[in-house]
C-alpha cells in the first residue's frame, strides 16, 4: 500500500468498499418492451418520515421475474415515494420521466452498494435478499451515513 503510482504498469490493485443497506421498494420499472419487472426502485425514510428515492437494483434472476411482477402489480397504486421521487431531471435528461410504477411501501430488500453521493446510490446496487423480517419504517438514511 505504500508503493508509488507507476504509470504504464498494471501494478495497482483496486479495492472497493462494499456495504449493504435495507431499502424499501417504492416502485418498479418494466423491462423494455416486456410486461415483466426489470428493476426495483429503492427508497429510504428521511427525518421527516417521507420515503425518498435513493437508487435502483436490476439484478433480478430471470426465473423470478414472472412471480415478482405479479407480486408488485398487486401492490400498485400505492403512494410510492412521498419525498424525492425517481425520474427527475438529471445531467442526461432535462425532462421528468414518469415511466415507473409506484407501489405500496410494504416490501424491504437488502442491497449491496459501493458509494453514496448526494443521498443516492452512485451506481446500481445488487439485490442480496428480501427482508420480510424488517419493517419498512426501519429503513432510514442512518444506515448509509
Amino acid at each position: 500500500l505504500d508503493e508509488p503510482y507507476r504509470p504504464g504498469e498494471r501494478a495497482m490493485i483496486k479495492v472497493k468498499r462494499l456495504r449493504t443497506a435495507d431499502c424499501v421498494v417504492g416502485g418498479f420499472r418494466y423491462l423494455n418492451g416486456k410486461r415483466q419487472v426489470g428493476s426495483l426502485l429503492l427508497g429510504l425514510y428521511n427525518d421527516n418520515g417521507q420515503l425518498d428515492h435513493v437508487g435502483f437494483t436490476s439484478t433480478i434472476a430471470n426465473e423470478d421475474r414472472a412471480a415478482l411482477t405479479a407480486k408488485l402489480e398487486a401492490l400498485r397504486g400505492g403512494s410510492g415515494f412521498t419525498g424525492k421521487a425517481p425520474g427527475g431531471p438529471s445531467r442526461w435528461s432535462t425532462e421528468r420521466s414518469g415511466e415507473w410504477e409506484p407501489v405500496k411501501p410494504d416490501l424491504v430488500v437488502e442491497v449491496r452498494f459501493d458509494h453514496v453521493t448526494g443521498e443516492r446510490f452512485r451506481h446500481g446496487t445488487r439485490l442480496l435478499r428480501w427482508r420480510p423480517d424488517k419493517a419498512p419504517r426501519q429503513c432510514t438514511f442512518e444506515q448509509i451515513a
